[in-house]
């Protein structure tokens, strides 16, 4: 009887072959003899919402690859008041490489199941592997790309082009049945009025009001006051404006 060997899985352990890190985040930048040592330091955990992840100024010991639910990323100001500025989803990996204090707060927006490793063998393998050190860099500089569309949606975009485009960002990185034609969608959302007004600029009412509105003129469905379907994506869009929000899942695609 002939055993048939995968090339490409051969020597990775089991439950990194279907992680989404392994096949669109950082760990695809890993050959099976650095995954395997990689995992051997890792632990895998879920965390229920309002988790502090990363304190602000904290010392970083550890990075982590997200697996599944949103994180909430947040700056303070001196006086206590907060700003959320962004969003992390799977696969997308926290933390900040040769800084030796974070520079933001990250907490737990959902359930989040993460992956963490040890800061010093990530950082000891980036230097071992030009490809690793690459995703990174290559990481960091979607994510500033997506700052500045995020600016743009901040800055430029009426209340109900705003209101479009978090949901639009959502359906793409959460929803459990955006399909590859991305024709509909369904999702819990992830924050509640008083956070997502925050992250748009907005009041809660505005908030509230778009969201009636958008359900009312039949782009959205709303159950229980959270759960939202979008039976047309292209719908959807159009309530956008002229200029569509990132993907954050698609940053590690080559």
């Amino acid at each position: 009887m002939t055993v048939r060997h995968d090339i490409h899985s051969s020597g990775i352990p089991a439950y990194c072959r279907a992680c989404q890190a392994r096949r669109r985040g950082l760990c695809s930048a890993l050959d099976p003899d650095r995954l395997a040592k990689l995992a051997k330091t890792s632990s895998r955990h879920s965390v229920e919402p309002g988790v502090e992840l990363i304190g602000d100024a904290q010392a970083l010991n550890s990075y982590s690859n997200v697996l599944s639910g949103v994180v909430k990323l947040t700056k303070s100001l001196s006086d206590g008041r907060q700003q959320i500025v962004g969003l992390q989803f799977a696969p997308d990996f926290l933390g900040q490489p040769f800084k030796a204090k974070s520079a933001i707060h990250a907490e737990a927006a959902t359930i989040v199941s993460l992956c963490s490793f040890p800061k010093v063998v990530i950082e000891q393998m980036m230097k071992e592997s030009p490809e690793l050190e690459h995703r990174l860099l290559k990481q960091t500089l979607n994510e500033l790309d997506e700052a500045r569309e995020w600016m743009v949606t901040l800055g430029c975009k009426t209340a109900p082009e705003k209101v479009a485009s978090f949901l639009l960002m959502i359906a793409r990185n959460i929803s459990s049945s955006v399909g590859p034609a991305a024709r509909s969608a369904c999702f819990d959302l992830p924050l509640t009025r008083a956070d997502i007004s925050d992250f748009l600029g907005i009041t809660n009412e505005t908030v509230s009001r778009q969201l009636t509105r958008l359900r009312m003129d039949g782009v959205i469905r709303i159950e229980n006051n959270r759960h939202v379907t979008v039976d047309n994506m292209s719908r959807l869009e159009q309530r956008c404006g002229g200029r569509r929000p990132g993907r954050n899942r698609t940053i590690y695609e080559t």
